[in-house]
């Protein structure tokens, strides 16, 4: 991501200093000046004229790390030898691993695992391919697919850079809903391709992830697999922000006393994941949805080269609203951010209905900063773990995934996704609803037990569930 993070680090320079040139208070003096903060010491090698230590130095923000560095290369007498930080350590060799369940410890084990006890398990799930559910790991992987293409707030980066990102999505499929899940990049951005790899790949996996995959193209990649495969496809970076924001916006209107159907709704940012935020409200019932984007509002009636805003055009702004955002705003009771930061201003946020709702999830910095917000806004929440409130898509896909595969569900309907955000809102009781704590945090460990339960019951009202009832409970890992 690029900048600062809003999160502090520990990074680790390994110092040769010769003892003569420079004294350790010099060195400790040039880390301070360049905004670092030494957390310990620790002596790596001693001889007679230098000595090697390790010096752990907490930063507020990457970028001084750059800066200490070039203040220590300058010195006379000090030699930097190596720079890592805590970061960079958790990724040496990769975040996940693959472990047997059971160890093989004789040559009986190894006829029952492999050959020849394994080929009648082979021919069982021949003559019965729905056995690949309960008898390969297919009952509990998920492939997290990705080409590379929208990776966080960077872009376009390709997918070798994009493992970093689907190793750490699988660790929190793992952790928070104990879903197997693994990291496949691909090596092509071709819409055709990159269907066909993930058709091929499929039998292997009970669902697929679709992760930072750029619009539109992200959009026929998702129906196209939804329609050819038989498990479930899930687009995160759209439905899994969609499903989050919704649980988050059922309790802000809760706290300030307004009905969701009621509001007016404007929506910044019609890309991927603005488009289906929209398509989860409308589902919700709120009739009154603006989307504006950078030209201005999308309005029935006009040509638009994009075919997703001709339909979002078709579908939304029944007032026929127009203009640049800060027309389009007055009097909305809800702002909701997926663009870029600092495109709403103070003033935009007064033209707002009373008691204000903003959700400005542009990540790293959002649509407004809470700070200048506060004074006109009722109810906030941002992309960030640093400000209250934060919409993560980590309250939805480990809950989801979880319930899918429990009851082996061959998609994912909008019931499923109105069910999931309905069942985190849920988490927040309303003793503890106010305007700072409107969403769970991400480590509530009621989340994933209510989703996954939530999404359960939606497949079966859906018809998508193949399990028979009530043995899903039987399916876990």
């Amino acid at each position: 991501m690029a900048g600062s993070t809003g999160a502090d680090t520990n990074i680790i320079l390994r110092l040769e200093m010769h003892k003569e040139s420079v004294t350790f208070g010099q060195i400790a003096t040039a880390i301070s000046d360049a905004g670092g903060d030494i957390m310990a010491i620790d002596v790596y090698r001693v001889g007679k004229t230098t000595s090697t230590r390790d010096i752990t130095v907490n930063v507020a923000d990457p970028a001084q790390t750059d800066e200490i560095v070039g203040k220590l290369e300058k010195m006379n007498g000090v030699k930097v030898i190596n720079v890592s930080d805590q970061t960079f350590l958790m990724h040496l060799g990769g975040k996940i691993e693959t472990t047997p369940k059971q160890p093989i410890k004789n040559r009986n084990d190894l006829s029952r695992v492999y050959t020849p006890g394994v080929a009648r398990v082979c021919l069982a799930i021949h003559e019965d391919r729905s056995k690949a559910h309960t008898l390969t790991i297919k009952r509990n992987t998920v492939a997290v697919v990705s080409d590379g293409t929208a990776v966080l707030g960077l872009g376009n980066i390709g997918p070798e850079a994009a493992m970093p990102v689907m190793e750490g999505k699988a660790m929190l499929f793992k952790q928070m809903a104990g879903v197997d899940a693994f990291p496949i990049c691909l090596d092509t951005q071709d819409t055709e391709e990159i269907i066909r790899t993930i058709k091929a790949i499929a039998p292997a996996f009970g669902g697929i992830n679709l992760e930072d995959i750029s619009s539109p193209r992200c959009f026929e990649i998702e129906e196209r697999l939804m329609n050819e495969l038989d498990i479930p496809v899930f687009h995160d970076d759209q439905h899994g922000t969609a499903v989050v924001l919704l649980a988050g916006l059922l309790n802000a209107v809760k706290v300030v006393g307004k009905k969701l159907t009621d509001c007016k709704v404007v929506v910044c940012g019609i890309g991927a994941a603005g488009i289906a935020c929209t398509k989860i409200l409308l589902a919700a019932g709120v009739r009154n949805v603006v989307g504006v984007d950078r030209a201005g509002a999308l309005v029935r009636g006009e040509a638009y080269d994009n075919p997703a805003w001709q339909w979002y055009a078709e579908h939304t702004n029944p007032h026929l609203v127009r203009g640049p955002l800060s027309e389009a705003i007055g009097g909305a009771d809800v702002f909701i951010g997926l663009s870029g930061p600092k495109v709403l201003t103070a003033v935009d946020v007064r033209n707002m209905a009373p008691d204000p709702i903003v959700f400005a999830m542009a990540n790293p910095t959002p649509e407004i900063l809470p700070e200048e917000a506060e004074p006109y806004v009722r109810v906030m929440a941002t992309g960030r773990s640093d400000y209250p409130n934060q919409i993560n898509n980590v309250l939805c896909f480990p809950g989801m995934f979880r319930g899918v595969l429990d009851c082996r569900a061959s998609k994912i309907t909008e019931r499923m996704k109105l069910a999931a955000a309905h069942a985190i809102a849920s988490v927040v009781t309303e003793d503890e609803l106010n305007e700072l704590y409107i969403i769970p945090s991400v480590f509530n460990s009621n989340v994933v037990d209510k989703v996954k339960s939530a999404v359960i019951k939606a497949a079966y009202e859906s018809g998508v569930a193949r399990r028979r009832k009530g043995r899903e409970m039987a399916a876990k890992p």
